[in-house]
């Protein structure tokens, strides 16, 4: 059903050439058969009841509670409920993803990062040799200079001696504290085989602040960008 759902959202935003959601954008590439294809899919809940009832759903509710009493899905905050497709082919927007933390969206806002989890469900297997998700584990400890500076935010692609690869089946969920450093390694296949999907939700505790389609393009998306730079896109 998610799958489906986010082949339908994808369709009717390439239909409208639609670029960005609420401020964020959205990567469109082209898919095994040279055809445009969305890659990253934020606020996808915001577009389908039917995901928007699934993150809902009441076995979710341990993962709620562990996020902290009172939390929420953000529906229209952050980048709202997303859905990545990577996929290794020619002219693909999305193949891998650099080193990051998600604390940068804090410092972007001239805010210490506060404790968030990142709350993936998977939705294909993806062993170590086909890419997929590495984390640091302890990073989260980090000081605040090493999560400014330890890594290139994005352009860094580099494995880590301390990197630990997160294998995923199909249905799988996974939970991982945002502020440390991590990264998705690309698939050393091509095609249909190196395709790696997954959607997170973001389970909030702070002051509710919705966007809308007004809203600006984050700093950090606006960071993100700049690996499509050619000069910048090779690998580090």
């Amino acid at each position: 059903m998610i799958r489906d759902e986010a082949d339908a959202i994808a369709s009717a935003w390439i239909a409208e050439s639609r670029k960005k959601v609420y401020g964020v954008p959205i990567f469109i590439g082209k898919d095994q058969d040279g055809q445009p294809t969305v890659q990253r899919l934020p606020f996808t809940s915001v577009f389908s009841e039917k995901i928007r009832a699934f993150v809902r759903d009441p076995r979710f509710e341990p993962i709620r509670t562990l996020v902290g009493q009172g939390a929420r899905v953000g529906d229209q905050e952050k980048d709202g409920v997303v859905i990545n497709r990577y996929l290794n082919v020619p002219g693909s927007a999305y193949p891998r993803l650099g080193w990051h933390t998600d604390g940068l969206r804090d410092l972007a806002y001239l805010r210490v990062p506060k404790p968030m989890l990142n709350v993936g469900l998977h939705l294909d297997q993806v062993p170590r040799e086909n890419g997929g998700l590495r984390v640091i584990p302890g990073t989260h400890k980090q000081s605040f200079w090493k999560m400014a500076f330890r890594k290139r935010y994005f352009l860094d692609h580099r494995p880590d001696p301390d990197e630990l690869a997160i294998e995923t089946l199909p249905g799988d969920l996974t939970v991982h504290d945002g502020r440390m450093w991590h990264r998705v390694e690309r698939s050393p296949h091509t095609g249909p085989k190196s395709l790696r999907r997954s959607m997170y939700v973001p389970y909030l505790t702070d002051a509710p602040q919705p966007k809308g389609d007004a809203s600006p393009t984050p700093f950090y998306l606006r960071l993100r960008g700049l690996t499509d730079v050619p000069w910048l896109r090779r690998e580090r």
